[in-house]
């Protein structure tokens, strides 16, 4: 059973490699002897469910998480409990191939319409109608 992200893809289990590892912060000794963090690690550069301009945007989306090797790792502990902070971390995989999936729309780039540019052009000109009128007066 692998993770689902929506109807056309899920991910498989061998992509996926779950670490527990002990949580810093309050918890007292009980935070010395459980391993509640969990390190979700995601093979996305090997993965065969996505494209490579899914890839690259989830490169992007992951940042300083993304591993030379081409891994995607989430580190969650937040919670004390081991099986809250997984669902944690797969479900913020999820949401993170989810926007990786949508493709940013292209920009049209836009010119300034020559009526503007006359606008502009005539408004500064009376301004500077104005202030010449303001200048000193001889004799």
């Amino acid at each position: 059973m692998g993770l689902r992200i929506n109807t056309q893809i899920e991910i498989a289990e061998w992509e996926l490699t779950e670490q527990f590892v002990r949580s810093s912060g309050p918890g007292g000794q009980n935070v010395n002897k459980v391993a509640s963090a969990v390190e979700l690690r995601f093979e996305a550069e090997r993965s065969p469910t996505l494209s490579d301009a899914v890839k690259r945007r989830l490169k992007r989306l992951a940042g300083r998480r993304w591993t030379k090797d081409g891994a995607l790792v989430i580190q969650v502990d937040e919670t004390r409990h081991q099986a809250r902070n997984r669902e944690i971390a797969r479900d913020r995989l999820a949401d993170l191939v989810r926007k990786a999936l949508v493709a940013p729309k292209r920009r049209v780039p836009t010119k300034v319409s020559k009526n503007q540019k006359r606008k502009r052009l005539d408004a500064k000109k009376a301004r500077g109608e104005v202030k010449a009128l303001r200048g000193w007066e001889k004799g």
